[in-house]
């Protein structure tokens, strides 16, 4: 990771909660260009984490799945946000100075991407 660290918020909202709340979490580059897959895992961590805190401020951090959640880059202002959807509820962040298509592609790394399937439907 190149570039100064800083503090991106990542707003969160819970199901069934009144409304939405913004978090803070660090260690990601400034510089969202120079980021690589690593990075980008540290990105979609955290925000998972954001909302797990949201649910519950005092509750032990379970450990991270990079399975069962949606996920869009959507553009703004000048750059991409992320968000993630789960059933628990939604989290988003940014907006980013990274190319939509590149940070796509790490998140597809990152996760996996779609499984292939060998089933005839």
């Amino acid at each position: 990771m190149k570039g100064a660290v800083k503090m991106i918020d990542v707003d969160v909202w819970v199901r069934g909660a009144a409304g939405a709340v913004t978090q803070k979490m660090k260690g990601l580059s400034a510089d969202a260009e120079s980021w690589t897959v690593a990075d980008v895992k540290l990105l979609l961590e955290q925000m998972l984490k954001a909302l797990d805190r949201a649910r519950d401020p005092n509750g032990e951090p379970p450990p991270v799945s990079m399975r069962g959640f949606s996920w869009i880059v959507s553009p703004d202002q000048g750059g991409v946000l992320v968000h993630l959807e789960l059933q628990l509820g939604t989290a988003s962040s940014g907006p980013f100075a990274i190319d939509e298509t590149r940070l796509s592609d790490m998140i597809t790394r990152v996760i996996g991407g779609p499984k292939e399937s060998r089933l005839v439907h």
